[in-house]
Formats: C-alpha cells, structure tokens, sequence
C-alpha cells in the first residue's frame, strides 16, 4: 500500500523537486564549510541560516497550498501552527541552557528567575528531553488543528467566515503569549540559546546540518503533499473544494477529509516552525500576528496555489526580495509586498507555476493540433487538389 502511493507521488515533476532539494541539502552545506573563503563557489557564513529560514518559509506555504489550493480552505490564522512548532523547539532549546544563563540557575530559565518563579511550570516539563519536544512539535499543533477542524467544519463554517475565525484564533494566541505570567517569556520570547543536541547551535557545522535537515524535511513534505493529492484522498479534496453541496450529496464525509487536510498541513506547519527557531536563534510572540499569516497566503498565491512547487517557489523569491528591499528601503517594503499581490491577482491569478504550466499545456495542445491536421492532409492529399463539394474529378486520359 505504502509502495503504491509512492509510485503515485514519484511522478516527473516530483522526481525533479526532490532531486533539486536534496542537491540543495549537498551543495550548500559543501560550498560553506570545504570550499575556501577566497574561492568565487565559497557561501558566507551568514547565508546559511538565511537560506535555512526561506526553506522553513517554503515549506509553511507548501502546508497552506495543501489546504487552500487543494480543499478551498483559505487560513489566515497558519502562522499560529508555526509558532507553536517553534515554541516547542525553543522551550527545548531553553532547558539545555542550564547554568550557563546570565542568573546561573540549573533548572529556571532566566526569564523565570527574573519574574521571581520558584519552580518549573508543569507544563515545562520533558522538555529537557529532544524527543518529547518534537512530539509537542507535531502534537500540539495537530491537536489545535484537529479540535479547531472537527468545531468548524462540522459546522459547516467557510469561506470568508473561515478565515475570519483563523484569523481570530492567531490573534487570540497573540495576545496570551504576550502576557509574562503564561510562562512563556512574555513579549520577549525565547532566545540565548546554547547548544541543541550537545551541538553549539553558533557553530558552522550545526547551521550547514540544520539548513540540511530543513532541506530535507521540505524533500518529505512535498512527499508526503504530492502523496495525498494524488490519491484517491485527494481527489475528493478537490472535489470539495469545487462543488462541496454536490459532494456531500454523492455520500462523501466533507468535514471528515477537510479535518484530515487540516491537521495534516498544521503538523507540516508545526516542523517548520521547530527548524526555523534554531537558525535565526529566538521564538517570540510577533510570529502569531495575523500579518505573517497574510503573508504565507502572498507567498503561495505568488507562486501558484494547487501546484505544490508554486508556494515553494514563491515563498523564497518573496523573502529573498524582502531581504534585498527591506535593506534598501525598509520603509516601503509592505508598499511593494501589497503592490506585488495586487499585480498577482489582477495579472498572474494563477501564479507564476500557474501560468507557465497553463501556457505550456496550451502550446502543446496547438502543436497536437497542428501535427493532427498535417497528418490529416497527407492521408486525404492537399485539400487544394480536391474537388468542390459535389463535383467529381474528371477521370484522366
């Protein structure tokens, strides 16, 4: 079973994808630490961990794009899913501190010295241990999802009413994380962080292996996505997203296959939030603003919704530009971020993946039609040469 929904997943464009991202995994990491700082094919230091963040970047979009290009689930609220993927990360990250923190305290984290905490908050608990915090990685985003999901789509909640509701609840997370006494640092977040895995988390060697594993993980949710929409699954995700009334009525569950979309893409959001803590080194609040969900909806409507590679791509083509313009003209950036959606929407609907498959697909459909016809003429001869329609050829002598 397992085999076959590889084989569908494994078509030409995928094999391409995950071999492009798996070079990227090589190249990068090869081109930092083994080529010499003189050479022209050198990467900086500091383009590690940049490249590493538009990937986490890329794979946030591909979890969106699950749900809004292929199950017409618009979230303005997915930003939410990545910080609490992040959270978790840092709150790991915060327990192998130890007595290295500016108060020296072996169990508190000097926020929580600072705030005058005697103990640990239960909740804080098992985070000194790797694997319990990559099990609240994908759990607490996949539980969020799926009792949010379960609430609002068997309530049959869509739309514009939706995404109004995401969008709430991001804000509603805004604001309790922002308050010192939920024990998550208040509006300072989580940062200083020391090692992860015994690793120093500044070394050259755990970024190049981080930004690999971000590649990689991006490799396996694309995977896993191209998987899904492939499958019979995904066909009637579709099918709910184009005409849910009549899919209902044909006896399909649609709140059933919207759920399981739903906590699929907020697990996907989740990882990606936990890889991208560790490379710009702190988690705080600012990341549940409404803004940075709006944003992910930008970067895969740029790139081309129900695509799977469109919101990669423009997930990295817009931050990569936002990194260029922010340090040019800072003050104009949300100008030209709204400027380009616009263009977008008016001008490229489909995306840039969008609009360059739909233009390849309608020159391969003119060079069939011509060839057709070519080899129409040569069976019946040229239509020049032919008799009007009612006359007959007069025999030769």
């Amino acid at each position: 079973m397992i085999t076959a929904w590889l084989i569908r997943a494994l078509d030409k464009k995928a094999i391409i994808v995950l071999a492009i991202l798996i070079a990227i995994a090589v190249l990068v990491p090869v081109s930092n630490l083994f080529v010499p700082a003189g050479s022209p094919l050198h990467l900086p230091d500091h383009f590690v961990p940049l490249f590493g963040k538009y990937l986490t970047y890329a794979m946030l979009a591909l979890a969106l794009d699950l749900i809004w290009g292929y199950a017409g689930i618009l979230s303005l609220g997915h930003g939410a899913f990545f910080a609490l993927g992040g959270y978790a990360m840092g709150m790991y990250l915060m327990r192998q501190i130890g007595d290295r923190g500016v108060y020296a305290n072996p169990v508190l984290p000097d926020f929580m010295v600072f705030l005058n905490y005697k103990e640990l908050p239960w909740f804080w608990s098992g985070f000194d241990m790797f694997w319990f915090a990559m099990l609240m990685v994908v759990l607490v985003p996949g539980v969020l999802a799926f009792v949010f999901g379960w609430l609002a789509f068997r309530s049959r909640v869509t739309g514009v009413y939706l995404s109004i509701i995401t969008q709430a609840m991001t804000y509603a997370l805004l604001l309790a994380f922002f308050r010192n006494d939920m024990g998550f640092g208040g509006n300072n977040g989580l940062t200083d962080f020391k090692d992860i895995l015994g690793f120093n988390i500044q070394a050259q060697t755990t970024r190049a292996a981080l930004f690999s594993t971000s590649a990689i993980a991006l490799a396996l949710a694309f995977l896993i996505c191209a998987g899904i929409v492939k499958s019979k699954l995904g066909k009637v995700m579709v099918a709910i997203r184009d005409a849910e009334s009549r899919t209902r009525f044909l006896g399909y569950r649609a709140d059933n296959y919207k759920v399981f979309a739903f906590v699929v893409s907020a697990v996907i959001a989740g990882i990606a939030g936990a890889l991208y803590v560790p490379q710009v080194g702190i988690i705080n609040p600012g990341e549940f603003e409404p803004a940075n969900s709006i944003e992910i909806v930008i970067w895969t409507a740029v790139g081309g919704r129900a695509t799977l590679v469109g919101p990669i791509i423009g997930a990295i083509l817009v931050n990569a530009g936002k990194s260029w313009f922010t340090g040019l003209l800072p003050e104009f950036w949300l100008f030209a971020l709204g400027g380009l959606f616009v263009f977008v929407t008016i001008f490229l609907p489909r995306g840039i993946v969008g609009t360059v498959v739909a233009g390849w697909n309608a020159l391969t459909l003119s060079r069939a039609s011509v060839k057709e016809e070519e080899g129409r003429n040569s069976r019946t001869g040229d239509p020049k040469d032919q008799p009007p329609p009612g006359e007959f050829a007069e025999p030769a002598e």
